[in-house]
């Protein structure tokens, strides 16, 4: 931390841009870590947040319900895959991934059957900050290893990307299967992980997997979800349904915090009791904030009504065109409006970012990846002049460490 440069200070922003307290303009790569699909301060969304603010900011979710709540948790409902029909709101990412760890863990304890109290999670994956998705993450190369002696012991596995891999995933879930709760899998991107892509026969054979051995499938789309990945949901491009999806990040077109974790019937059907002990007893203050929820439909409103998911196949072709002339040098994967750029030897990461502002973009580079993650509405002229940024920057870096 001591060595860490000072944040710049961000006093405006507006579409793709971020101005600074010093008169700087940034076109921003990342969409405040992809958040603002729609980019900054959309007109419908603000409007649509002014309107609550006047009528009713926040009211608690226990014993009351709202309209912008149930509004949004009918329209998820009938936009999520298959009979994904039971959303329960949290107020961030991480959390929105303990409800759905608590979700598997408490439907078995329901059902009358002790001891699957482990999950199986992939080599490479992040599911978030807070203790339970620490422990799912990747321990080894992810950031919380130190926190290892901390965390509960999860079962890790390979993705499953050919048969030898497959099978590898199969005999671990016979020896550890009546241990586990659930499998937990990120669609197609590995994202704060390192951004490692896999097909979505990958993903298939995950959820083939999970049913021949009778365990539910939690897909975090925290960073897939809404449009990143050229679909709407990440899973649709394999054809699965999982038992639970976690969504967040820009779900609300990252105006403001709000996360939902939604249930197939079975697993809700799990919950449904006389019991009061059987309830999932869990209740963010403020989950399903009204401000929040306003924020979430009115970004629905801008997916039917706006061509986004047009929007980011046609990123994703100007990205594999942008960042081509870095393939000899780096290794250079696109996938929908996500481009990452990853080193052969880990960079110099402070003097990375500094450059990137010194062209005028905003791209925070981490580990030996530079990605980017753009709003979905960006101009093309400004996606050019990102990629030729990268470009730049990148090239300079490999070519300075050639020389030393």
């Amino acid at each position: 931390m001591r060595n860490a440069a000072p944040p710049l200070e961000a006093v405006r922003t507006s579409g793709s841009r971020i101005v600074l307290a010093d008169g700087r303009e940034l076109i921003d790569g990342i969409a405040s870590w992809w958040t603002a699909v729609h980019g900054y301060n959309h007109p419908h969304i603000r409007d649509a947040v002014a309107a609550q603010l006047d009528a009713m900011p926040h009211v608690m979710f226990g014993g009351l319900t709202h309209a912008p709540a149930e509004r949004l948790a009918s329209r998820l409902a009938a936009l999520a895959p298959g009979d994904l029909d039971h959303v329960f709101f949290t107020d961030s990412g991480s959390v929105a991934v303990e409800v759905a760890l608590k979700m598997a863990a408490q439907m078995w304890l329901n059902r009358g059957i002790a001891g699957r109290s482990r999950f199986l999670a992939f080599r490479g994956g992040y599911h978030g900050d807070t203790m339970g998705a620490m422990s799912v993450c990747d321990p080894e190369e992810g950031m919380h290893r130190r926190f290892g002696a901390y965390l509960p012991a999860q079962v890790f596995c390979d993705l499953p990307r050919d048969d030898a891999t497959a099978d590898a995933l199969d005999r671990v879930l016979a020896e550890h299967g009546d241990t586990l709760a659930a499998i937990i899998v990120e669609p197609l991107v590995q994202g704060a992980g390192g951004m490692v892509m896999h097909a979505p026969e990958t993903l298939a054979r995950v959820a083939l997997a999970a049913e021949r051995h009778g365990l539910p499938l939690i897909a975090d789309e925290i960073f897939t979800g809404f449009g990143r990945t050229g679909t709407l949901f990440a899973c649709e491009q394999a054809g699965i349904v999982p038992d639970i999806l976690c969504l967040s990040k820009a779900l609300t077109g990252g105006t403001m915090a709000l996360a939902a974790t939604i249930a197939r019937r079975p697993v809700f059907e799990a919950f449904l009791s006389d019991d009061p002990a059987a309830a999932l007893m869990h209740g963010p203050t403020f989950m399903a904030n009204p401000l929040a929820c306003a924020a979430a439909n009115a970004s629905l409103d801008l997916f039917e009504t706006e061509p986004r998911l047009d929007q980011a196949r046609a990123i994703e072709l100007r990205l594999r065109d942008g960042l081509c002339g870095l393939a000899g040098i780096a290794d250079v994967r696109v996938l929908g409006a996500i481009g990452v750029v990853q080193f052969a030897r880990a960079p110099d990461l402070a003097a990375l970012k500094a450059r990137f502002v010194e062209q005028g973009v905003w791209v925070r580079p981490f580990r030996d990846i530079v990605y980017l993650t753009p709003a979905l509405t960006i101009a093309p002229g400004d996606l050019d002049r990102l990629c030729e940024a990268v470009t730049h920057v990148v090239r300079a870096s490999v070519d300075a460490e050639a020389q030393s």
